[in-house]
């Protein structure tokens, strides 16, 4: 691995559950890196099949744990990615508006987003997570610190499912950059393959940047 997979993550939240969190319009993950980078990375990449697909089981990429007090994974993600976001004592959002990158569309109920995991758990398992250890797993699953974890309305996430993207792009085509961006680094990241369908479309997506 190129880090070390632990338990430690984000900076804890403020002691306060009852907050008003203001994020910048429109936020984006962290570690997104340029075009130039990403394909650096896209060409350091194995290039292999998928693999022991059927041994895969979502239960074995624990998530949405417990980040700080009663704050998991899922409501940090939408605290860090939305605008003017209140939650109430339990630190779910109650109000604040979201951007969704993918189709482009606004939202202001946390009920109509999902936290998508930019690489799916299930292409991660097939890429080489099969390999990892749970701790590993519950690592990547709840992963803050990189552009894993998206904000995004839920039927397109739903639409997307475990899709790689030689199956399934945002409609959003002026976010293909970004999309590919990301999906290179986390796979970078984690050590993770790629197939050659799915590193011919990311080598298109790129082009678009």
């Amino acid at each position: 691995m190129r880090r070390l997979l632990s338990f430690l993550l984000p900076v804890p939240l403020a002691a306060a559950l009852v907050t008003a969190v203001t994020a910048p319009a429109f936020a984006t993950p962290p570690n997104i890196p340029s075009a130039s980078t990403a394909a650096s990375r896209l060409a350091a990449l194995t290039v292999a099949p998928e693999s022991h697909g059927s041994t895969y089981d979502r239960s074995l990429f624990p998530h949405w744990i417990t980040i700080s007090g009663t704050c998991n994974t899922r409501e940090q993600v939408l605290k860090r990615d939305g605008t003017n976001v209140v939650t109430d004592s339990s630190c779910a959002a109650v109000s604040g508006t979201w951007y969704s990158p993918y189709d482009g569309a606004t939202w202001h109920a946390a009920s109509d987003l999902d936290i998508d995991h930019m690489v799916p758990l299930a292409e991660a398992w097939g890429s080489g997570a099969w390999a990892w250890t749970t701790a590993q797993r519950q690592a990547y699953a709840n992963d803050l610190g990189g552009p894993e974890l998206w904000a995004v309305t839920d039927n397109v996430n739903q639409a997307k499912s475990d899709k790689d993207p030689a199956e399934w792009q945002p409609s959003v085509a002026s976010f293909r950059c970004t999309y590919a961006r990301a999906w290179i680094q986390v796979k970078w990241y984690y050590n993770l393959t790629v197939d050659s369908a799915e590193k011919s479309a990311l080598t298109s997506m790129l082009a678009t940047c």
